[in-house]
């Protein structure tokens, strides 16, 4: 399992977080091994109101939660960060962590595509903003700056504690 962290840039319509890096987790076993699998991983470390679907194919970002994404089937290229943001290629055994704020859509898929999301614990009532009143992204980004990190890392590995 390999760990990379990677910090989105600022921006108008989706903030990103100033403070704390998307986490993206390679090569992660139970990931891989079916969704079941990863919902069970994620709660053990807490994080909960999971889901198994895909991801929006529209830029939107979360103000109220953290929000942990594991590839479960397929592949996609994500672009995290909002339109200033990167694109990432993301395959199956693929974790990704996103502080809030982030940016995240999905750009291309496979048909298989599938993912795991997952949230804190008390987080699990997520918003959904797309960026488009400025005043709700100031208001978001105030959300934002109060969200301290999660107290355990989705998956148990060392990544939210660069977010300390």
């Amino acid at each position: 399992m390999q760990l990379h962290a990677w910090h989105a840039p600022p921006g108008d319509r989706i903030p990103n977080n100033p403070r704390f890096p998307v986490l993206i987790y390679r090569g992660v076993d139970t990931a891989a091994s079916s969704a079941d699998a990863a919902r069970g991983l994620f709660a053990q470390h807490g994080w909960g109101g999971s889901w198994v679907d895909g991801v929006f194919g529209f830029h939107h970002f979360h103000s109220t939660s953290h929000e942990a994404l594991a590839v479960v089937a397929g592949r996609a290229t994500l672009e995290l960060g909002g339109p200033q943001g990167d694109a990432f290629d993301v395959a199956a055994g693929d974790v990704l962590v996103l502080p809030a704020g982030t940016g995240h859509r999905r750009a291309s898929s496979d048909a298989s595509f599938t993912v795991v999301g997952a949230y804190p614990a008390g987080q699990e009532n997520y918003d959904l903003l797309r960026g488009d009143d400025p005043a709700e992204v100031e208001a978001a980004r105030e959300r934002i700056a109060g969200l301290g990190p999660p107290p355990d890392d989705p998956i148990g590995g060392e990544g939210v504690g660069l977010w300390k």
